[in-house]
């Protein structure tokens, strides 16, 4: 049994979460929650003897049956298994933010994969009671699409990492994480926001943490569209995502989808996709390289869904 003493509660991507280090990032346990198999226990051991004991060709990750290891070199060795559990082993001289920084990203991921839940690689904005998804590759300007449309007075469910979960009528549902963004200098900068008084992710990054508690959705909204963003040499448009393009596309911003072949989860990803890809509206957003387009973008998001209303 695992002691609950001195640990710090939260809930968020739908489940409690308790972890012997603070998680000041996540909305902390208001209500009483006691259900064990929806909960998330984060805890501190040395795993340095079962890292070395592991068969794997890859120096960064192994998986065995429902347990996955991630050793980050410089910080710690994450042991993520069977979707309540996360056990850190830190090295010495470890940086405590980027510790932080692997559990709600990485570790988290895992544990939403081994709960069957669907992890995007996004932001979700909720948008007049709805979820929209933004989708991209890393750098594709996600967080800064979905600032812009903050600024604009919609809210925040997920920066980064989105849980998606189908009801009983296959209808996808996301659940909100954290109210808090990423986002890099040149971006605060080109929104003409200040950096003084944010927190950079770990020491010397130009990558900083953004509170948005105030524009932050609390509760799970239907997911009613979603938004691939990519970079281009071109115009900035929006064009829809048509046909067996639609399922590759989520195939590709599944979060950590490497993972799915070593997890065992290809089928149930298939089935997963299939259930609800033709329900939801897609579009592809092309974003120009040649000038900031975060306005553009936003306009044409926003312009898109009053069409489709």
């Amino acid at each position: 049994m695992i002691n609950t003493i001195n640990m710090n509660s939260y809930f968020s991507f739908g489940f409690r979460i308790d972890s012997y280090l603070p998680l000041p990032e996540l909305p902390p346990l208001t209500q009483p929650h006691t259900s064990a198999e929806n909960t998330v226990h984060i805890t501190r051991m040395d795993l340095t003897l079962q890292w070395s004991s592991v068969v794997s060709d890859n120096e960064y990750f192994a998986v065995e049956n429902n347990q996955v290891l991630i050793r980050v070199p410089d910080t710690a060795i994450f042991l993520i298994s069977n979707g309540d559990s996360i056990t850190v082993s830190p090295f010495e001289g470890f940086n405590e933010d980027k510790i932080r920084l692997y559990l709600l990203g990485t570790c988290m991921g895992v544990i939403l994969l081994q709960k069957r839940i669907l992890p995007l690689h996004g932001s979700a904005i909720a948008i007049h009671g709805k979820a929209y998804a933004i989708l991209g590759e890393s750098g594709a300007g996600k967080s800064t699409l979905a600032s812009t449309l903050l600024r604009q007075g919609f809210h925040l469910l997920s920066d980064d990492l989105i849980p998606l979960t189908l009801n009983e009528n296959n209808v996808p549902i996301v659940s909100p994480s954290y109210p808090q963004q990423k986002m890099w200098q040149e971006t605060i900068d080109h929104l003409g926001m200040s950096s003084a008084r944010l927190q950079p992710l770990f020491d010397r990054e130009t990558k900083f943490t953004v509170p948005v508690t105030a524009q932050f959705c609390s509760q799970p909204l239907p997911l009613c569209g979603i938004f691939e963003l990519v970079k281009t040499e071109g115009d900035t448009l929006i064009k829809p995502i048509q046909g067996l393009i639609r399922f590759q596309t989520l195939l590709r911003h599944t979060f950590r989808n490497f993972l799915l072949e070593h997890l065992q989860l290809r089928s149930w990803h298939f089935t997963t996709l299939s259930r609800f890809v033709s329900q939801i509206d897609m579009h592809q957003l092309q974003r120009s390289s040649s000038h900031f387009s975060a306005h553009e973008l936003a306009d044409l998001l926003v312009n898109t869904l009053q069409k489709e209303e």
